[in-house]
Parts: C-alpha cells; structure tokens; sequence
C-alpha cells in the first residue's frame, strides 16, 4: 500500500468496519498482520487516536496532521448562520396561561365544568415539542419514551448534573410520540399558588389563574417540573398529585381527576438530599415521603465519546454550517478530552468539569467565529483561572498542534491559592503504550 490519504482513508474505514469505533492494540497488530504485507500500516492510528491505555478511538474521516494547524480553521465567510426557531428548544411561553373570572354564586360543579371546557379548547401551557435536529438518543432515553408512549400514571425523577440533557430527552420524547408536554421550572419561592393556581389581578377584574398542574392533569400530558431540588417544603402541596389521586382546588372548592397520559418528571441534579460540595448551591434536602412517591428514579450521565462527537457534529450543522473533515476532528477532540476531564474529576485529580452542553457552547461559538482557539478561550473563562490551565493543559495533549487557548496568568493571590496542577490521578493521555508504540512507531 502506498503512503497516500486515501490509503490511509482506506485503512482507517476498514478497521472500523472490523472492529468498530474502539479498537486495542492488539487488533490493531492483528489487522496489520493480516492485511499489511510486513508493514506497520496502522502506525498513524497509534499516533493520532489513542482514547487510553492501549486503546483507540477511530473517527470517521482522516485528516493529514500536517494539514491540521491551518485547516482547523473554519473560514467564517463560509458558513452561514441559520438558527433554528427559537420553539425548537423552547416549548414554553411563561406568559401563556388559563385565567377565568370567578362568581362567588357559581356552583363548584359549573366552575369545573367551565374549567374543564377552557382547557379542552386551549393548549395554554400545553405544547408537542418539536423535534431537535441535534437530539441525540443516550441514556434512559428509551426507558422515558416507554413510560409516555403507555400513557400510565409513573412519575420519575431524573438526576444527573447539570448539562447532560435531563429535561432535553423528556422533551424529544414527547416530540417522538407527539404528546403534549408542559414544562415548569423550581425557585425556592414556588408555592402552591404557582404550581395548581390562585387569584391574579388583570385589567382591574379578580380572576383565578389555572397553574400548569391541573392544566397537564385535564389535558392527559406530562409535565416536566424542572430542578426540584431547588424547591421549599412548599411542594408537598404535590404529594396527592404523586399519588395519581385527584386534585382538590380548595380556592375552588372543586376537584380534578387526571386524564389518561397525564404523568410527572422530576429533574434534579443530586437526589433531594442537597449538595455538600457546594457545586449545587441552593438545593435542598427534599421531604422523604414526598422522594418516596417517585416509583422510578433514573440517574443520567453524560453521553459516551462516540454519542458526544454525534451531538457536536448535529449542533454544528444546525446552524446551517457544513462540517469539513478537519471540523469532525475538533469535534472528536472535544468529546475525548471532556471525557478525559470528567474522569480526573471524579479521581478527584481536578475541581470542575466540562458538560455536554459546555462543548455545544464551544461548537456554536466556533461556528460564528471560525477559530477554535478563540472558541476555546470565550467559552473556558467562566472557569477559575487554574482551573482553565488545567483545561487547556489536558487539551495540548489531544490537540498539539493546535494553538492553545489564552488563559491569563493568575495574580499573586489567586496563585497563592490556585488548585495543584494535575499529577498521578489525571488519565494518562500524553503517551502512547510501549509496546504498541515500539511495534507501530513507523511505516516501512
């Protein structure tokens, strides 16, 4: 075989078709003796896509590395940024809402019978979410999907941390199944009023405002009640509505009984039981009983490399720009080196993490300035400055050729007080395996 791209194309291909997006060292020897006439064929594999000790992760394209420094560059006269609606991530509108005059001498049956009519004909609060052409299927996706689609009363809550698409898959779930959803999001002054309704002023009359519970309740939709680990006891107001009985109204003196389809999210990002790394300030430590009545809890992590490179990859082109070769390369990239950087956190080696919704940030960011270096540098300084060293250190070692993001030195006190730099516990990413690299180190 000759030393061309294409071959190496061609090669890169059919290891994957082999042995898939991971390969090990030792299917990498196994290929080259079968299909390598004597040569180290597989060489620029164990240069350029080591994931970890003696492991692989194969793109699906190749790009030359002497190429990369000025092809990593997206020249921005050539993308055009063409936003998706805003409705394609927002299914709310927080001021839509049910609000009808009450007359002290109407019957609780006729109020109902009002409420119910008002809600029948009105999808206030209540919309199908449209279909993300970024979403990605990951995690409990299916487990989420399976429960809508029964349209059986099982509330679940979801925990995960923060930006890993918690509320993200219970929408584009109800977009699959075309079901209504509403969505409601927790402060710590959520009350009762908020979540099932209460008086309002408006335009000099007195009227009640039906709140989205009792709305997805008549309308047989789920509802997603976001962050509820932020909430104050003030929502155990909930707990018959967890139980799947009727809601009794007592401003009314009426009661309502769920519809078919009606059914409870709970997204979160510990498990009610408040944060003691202080990563999460304002949780709070949720009632047991209330926890209790949540017959499934489902716990989301962040999506694996080949998902993540999926989710840049889809978020890039919904901006209306078209990947190139060297694009899916900064995109795997990404998704490896924030893999990278979650491990070392939980080996306690570094203080913070990059989310999956961090690395879209970074991917829109590229898409309309066009340089990954400038992407990299606006969208880390939210971070400590150790902490963005620590980021970019880890992000030489899967990009070298790339210009590092500008990380301004720290002053004087916050060097003095700046997190150590990653030593045993970070994930060895800067050296090949011995063995394989003495076997694959060069082409014949």
């Amino acid at each position: 075989m000759s030393n061309t791209v294409q071959t190496k194309q061609e090669i890169l291909t059919a290891v994957r078709d082999t042995y898939g997006t991971l390969v090990t060292r030792k299917q990498l020897i196994a290929f080259e003796d079968a299909n390598g006439n004597g040569r180290k064929i597989c060489a620029f594999i164990g240069k350029l896509y080591r994931s970890g000790r003696g492991q692989y992760t194969l793109p699906a394209v190749y790009v030359a590395p002497a190429g990369s420094r000025s092809a990593s560059k997206v020249r921005a006269s050539t993308i055009t940024i063409d936003a998706p609606d805003a409705a394609a991530n927002t299914v709310v509108d927080e001021n839509e809402s049910l609000s009808f005059a009450v007359n002290q001498s109407t019957s609780a049956k006729d109020i109902l019978k009002n409420i119910e009519d008002l809600v029948a004909q009105s999808s206030a609060l209540a919309k199908v979410p449209e279909k993300n052409s970024a979403f990605v299927e990951f995690g409990e996706f299916k487990t989420i999907r399976k429960i809508i689609k029964s349209k059986q009363f099982h509330p679940v809550f979801i925990t995960g941390l923060s930006g890993n698409g918690k509320t993200f898959q219970v929408e584009q779930a109800c977009a699959v199944e075309k079901v209504e959803h509403i969505r409601i999001n927790i402060t710590l002054e959520t009350d009762e009023d908020d979540l099932i309704g209460g008086f309002r002023l408006k335009n000099g009359e007195t009227v009640f405002e039906l709140g989205p519970i009792p709305v997805a309740m008549l309308r047989g939709c789920p509802i997603t009640i976001d962050e509820i680990d932020l909430a104050s006891p003030k929502v155990l107001c909930l707990q018959p509505v967890l139980e799947g009985r009727s809601l009794t109204i007592k401003k009314l003196g009426i009661t309502i009984a769920p519809k078919p389809g009606f059914t409870v999210f709970a997204t979160a990002n510990t498990k009610g039981r408040g944060s003691d790394d202080g990563r999460f300030v304002g949780t709070n430590l949720l009632n047991e009983a209330f926890l209790e009545r949540f017959p499934i809890t489902v716990e989301q992590s962040y999506p694996s490399i080949n998902v993540e490179k999926k989710i840049l990859l889809k978020s890039y082109e919904q901006l209306g720009a078209k990947a190139t070769p060297s694009d899916v390369t900064f995109f795997e990239t990404l998704a490896r080196w924030a893999e990278t950087i979650r491990v070392t956190y939980f080996e306690e080696g570094i203080e913070d993490l990059i989310s999956t919704r961090r690395l879209v940030h970074i991917v829109k960011t590229y898409a309309i300035f066009g340089d990954e270096q400038q992407a990299l540098t606006l969208c880390l300084n939210r971070f400590d400055k150790s902490v963005q060293s620590q980021f970019v250190d880890l992000y030489k070692k899967f990009a070298p050729e790339t210009a590092e993001p500008v990380v301004e030195s720290p002053d004087a006190d916050d060097a003095a007080n700046a997190v150590a730099p990653v030593t045993d516990t970070v994930v060895d990413v800067e050296s090949l395996d011995q063995n394989f690299q003495h076997d694959v180190s060069q082409d014949a």
